[in-house]
């Protein structure tokens, strides 16, 4: 008969085994091993989806319907985001200048739209500016004002990253060095020229990562939209999600639906956002050519 382990033979198993384990985990690379936390991670999370009861049929069925929506969030996104970097450029010259009219502007929108709840917002742009249009204004042009809920979902988003990305374009302007403004104003040009022409297109190069970021962040906010009562045309992932669980009373199923979509979404965006990243990150390189 094979003789049982000794007390003492356990422990140098157990420690042999360990150091089998630690030198097996050397030899992978450091993304396999990333990549395996995640499927743990993720066989985890599913197992314990599937043992929960939820109807895994109807997300199958509604998963697409869902999803098409996608196409609304990016259109929000761009038209926000570009409103955003008009509002921020202005807001970052007001921030650096020295006429006290443009900095107080700049410091009081960026204060009160960065001190209040975006929802609290994007209410006030779609109830409280009609009602106080038709206060203040003729009938005729107060109707101006009354915007659909997409409308002013989206100018809400704007305003509201705008004051953010104001800080940002403020630091971008003030990372370029003093003298290159001064070298341009030496070769005789206007401040708005030093502007334009020499600070603005090498603060690009530092803002771009970071407003990439608010991007992103800008896609996930546009869900807040769908609470204002958009249409079914300009449901978002969201709202699509929202209306159809009520349907069926499957609610959790359709908001677990629409966070996988939203992931996915920010997934695909973070991957070409490390892509930017890198390539703004390059500086730029002389190449000298050897004399003949």
């Amino acid at each position: 008969m094979p003789l049982a382990p000794t007390d003492e033979a356990v422990p140098q198993q157990r420690h042999g085994l360990a150091q089998s384990l630690e030198l097996f985990s050397l030899k992978l690379p450091f993304r396999v091993k990333v990549a395996a936390v995640w499927l743990v991670i993720g066989g985890l999370l599913l197992a314990g989806f599937l043992k929960s009861g939820f109807d895994i049929a109807w997300m199958g069925d509604h998963a697409f319907a869902i999803a098409k929506a996608v196409w609304v969030t990016i259109a929000f996104s761009v038209i926000a985001i570009s409103l955003a970097v008009g509002l921020a450029l202005l807001g970052a010259q007001g921030r650096v200048s020295r006429n006290p009219i443009a900095y107080g502007i700049s410091g009081f929108y960026t204060s009160f739209f960065r001190g209040t709840p975006l929802i609290v917002q994007l209410f006030l742009w779609y109830l409280a500016l009609p009602q106080l249009a038709l206060g203040l204004l003729p009938e005729q042009y107060a109707t101006w004002f009354i915007w659909p809920a997409q409308v002013a979902g989206i100018v809400g988003i704007a305003f509201n990253y705008g004051a953010y990305m104001t800080e940002i374009f403020r630091s971008g302007i003030e990372a370029v060095p003093h003298g290159q403004a001064e070298a341009a104003a030496a070769l005789g040009m206007s401040p708005g020229q030093q502007m334009r022409r020499i600070i603005l297109p090498q603060a690009t190069r530092i803002v771009i990562p970071a407003t990439g970021n608010e991007f992103i962040a800008m896609m996930k906010d546009t869900a807040l939209i769908g609470l204002l009562g958009t249409t079914l045309f300009w449901a978002d992932p969201f709202r699509m999600a929202q209306l159809s669980g009520k349907a069926d009373f499957r609610n959790l199923e359709a908001l677990i639906a629409a966070a996988l979509v939203y992931w996915g979404l920010t997934a695909v965006f973070s991957f070409f956002q490390r892509k930017l990243e890198e390539r703004m990150s390059k500086g730029y390189v002389r190449q000298v050519k050897n004399a003949a």
